[in-house]
């Protein structure tokens, strides 16, 4: 499973060089201030007894998930895929990772969270909060699986700033395992969403009124009505490596909301859409291939506890015009948004998944 996917081309000159320090001095006088606490959820805020590893340390370092942190992971978002049950992914029909597989909702977040320490480092959120970057943009791509007790380590390339056409801080990304690569991508801080950005939800019924797990009326739109809670989000952020005390305190009355959590909560939507529609998960298993993902920290520094969330999921038709790179395979592609109230968009996301007898297929003719 190689190959799949766009990547971000690096380019290190010395223009560049030269932008990168000019922009970290310069670049707020452009845009008025915005309190960095407010957009970034006071990014700088890290447990005391934290070490930010240093770049040559970060790529060095192994990172490994047991069984239990994917229990807990899968728990916290309610996704019940039989590929990261303990028991069940024996159930799927020809499943070639002999044995559960780790969330990518997990990796995302592992490297939303080792994103945060190489900010916090480089000192860039000074830049993103004067700067109103308030869209983190993830796009990644799936090429290996990662199963329990396998060590993986995060290739997090160096920041580069843009202002063609528009302001951008932005890293690309390489996780590899077992000398494979797990996934390849990229991290950009952005004033607009970079993905789904046109999409509008002025003519909406009101959502409250729709039941849940249903299609919205006089739209292709499926609904699934979550709402958060702060005991899951702390959940899911162990079970992702990454330090939940860094985004909750109890005692000093502070909760922050991580960035791919409301986002993860998109994939139980899809299954049970799903389920609605008979899908069986044993004999026509699907497999992600890529994440592309807009989120605007400005709504999510509001997020808080029993805030309800609305997932809107749109199939989109299948088409020879829309496949996995390199193959015949036409992709399964959905868009999903995460509406708060008001239908204030806090996330759009377009998800691709394969089936994975498709996959094995192409593979077999190699």
């Amino acid at each position: 499973m190689t190959g799949f996917g766009r990547y971000w081309p690096l380019k290190n000159t010395r223009l560049q060089a030269a932008l990168c320090s000019y922009h970290r001095v310069m670049l707020g006088r452009f845009i008025g201030f915005i309190d960095n606490s407010r957009l970034m959820g006071d990014p700088e805020r890290l447990n005391p007894n934290h070490t930010i590893p240093s770049e040559r340390n970060m790529k060095d370092q192994p990172f490994t998930f047991d069984q239990i942190h994917i229990e807990v992971a899968r728990n916290a978002t309610d996704d019940f895929n039989l590929f990261h049950d303990k028991h069940k992914w024996l159930q799927i029909t020809h499943n070639p990772f002999k044995g559960p597989i780790v969330l990518g909702y997990q990796l995302n977040t592992l490297i939303e969270y080792q994103m945060r320490l190489y900010r916090t480092a480089h000192h860039e959120n000074r830049i993103i909060a004067e700067n109103n970057l308030r869209f983190s943009n993830y796009q990644i791509t799936f090429v290996n699986a990662v199963r329990p007790r396998m060590p993986v380590y995060l290739d997090i390339k160096k920041t580069l700033i843009k202002t063609i056409p528009n302001l951008t801080l932005g890293n690309r990304i390489a996780m590899k395992s077992d000398d494979k690569t797990v996934l390849l991508g990229f991290k950009k801080e952005t004033q607009a969403p970079l993905f789904l950005a046109n999409t509008k939800f002025n003519k909406l019924p009101d959502l409250n009124e729709i039941p849940d797990r249903t299609t919205i009326p006089d739209t292709d739109y499926f609904l699934k009505r979550k709402f958060m809670n702060n005991g899951s989000v702390k959940n899911f952020l162990s079970g992702s490596l990454a330090e939940q005390s860094d985004y909750f305190d109890e005692l000093s009355q502070f909760a922050h909301y991580p960035e791919i959590f409301p986002c993860s909560l998109t994939s139980g939507a899809l299954l049970e859409k799903a389920q609605l529609e008979n899908h069986d998960f044993k004999l026509n298993p699907m497999v992600y291939t890529s994440h592309e993902i807009s989120l605007d920290r400005q709504h999510l520094s509001q997020l808080k506890n029993n805030d309800k969330l609305h997932i809107l999921v749109k199939q989109l038709p299948e088409s020879s015009d829309n496949t996995l790179n390199q193959t015949n395979i036409m992709l399964r592609t959905y868009h999903c948004y995460g509406l708060l109230q008001n239908n204030e968009v806090l996330f759009r996301m377009t998800m691709n998944l394969v089936p994975l007898e498709e996959i094995l297929k192409n593979l077999k003719q190699k």
